[in-house]
């Protein structure tokens, strides 16, 4: 009972409860899980989700998880949504993340700038606050990881890359109204040339 013990300082920093955004590409999320495999041993996979419709812009298998790594779930992103990788390609675009050290690498942080790209961090012990990247990471998991014994990263790339694909175009999400994030998109795209 006497021994001490580490309170936090200073004033919390509140949030206001919600993670979404209005329109496409204004923020995406972006996180990385590991998977066990026979031949390889872990391998990591990085995502990028748009924030609005929970659209996975980009996902990307690796053995090794270092911040190019992580990088590269966005350069996708970009090369799709922006039409390229080039100085100030993201601008307006926030990132949200973890305090990962992939994310907190200056190598990390200097080329997501260079993109014109904001970060965003997440509260630390707040894992909701880069809410849509962690919940793609279950559904991942739970519909394309787990139960299944992958033989190397190949195995790995081939069935996250499938699972993108089958997400963005089948899933329906209760937050989009039982629509599928592709036709959440469509339909942003047709509100916003209207």
């Amino acid at each position: 009972m006497l021994s001490p013990h580490r309170r936090p300082q200073g004033k919390p920093a509140l949030h206001d409860g919600s993670i979404t955004t209005d329109r496409p590409n204004e923020m995406w999320g972006t996180d990385g899980v590991r998977v066990e495999t026979v031949d390889d041993g872990w391998v990591w996979v990085f995502s990028a989700v748009d924030h609005c419709d929970a659209c996975c812009v980009g996902i990307h298998a690796v053995k090794t998880g270092n911040r190019f790594a992580a990088l590269q779930p966005i350069a996708q992103g970009l090369l799709s949504e922006f039409g390229g990788t080039g100085a100030d390609a993201g601008r307006g675009l926030t990132l949200r993340m973890d305090h990962g050290s992939q994310y907190t690498a200056d190598d990390f942080l200097n080329q997501v700038r260079f993109w014109g790209v904001t970060p965003s961090f997440a509260f630390v012990a707040e894992p909701q606050t880069n809410g849509v990247a962690e919940r793609f990471n279950r559904t991942l998991k739970e519909q394309a990881i787990h139960g299944r014994v992958f033989s190397n990263l190949e195995q790995v790339r081939a069935a996250v890359v499938e699972f993108k694909d089958r997400y963005n175009r089948h899933s329906r999400l209760e937050k989009l109204g039982f629509i599928s994030p592709y036709e959440a998109r469509q339909a942003a795209t047709m509100k916003e040339a209207a």
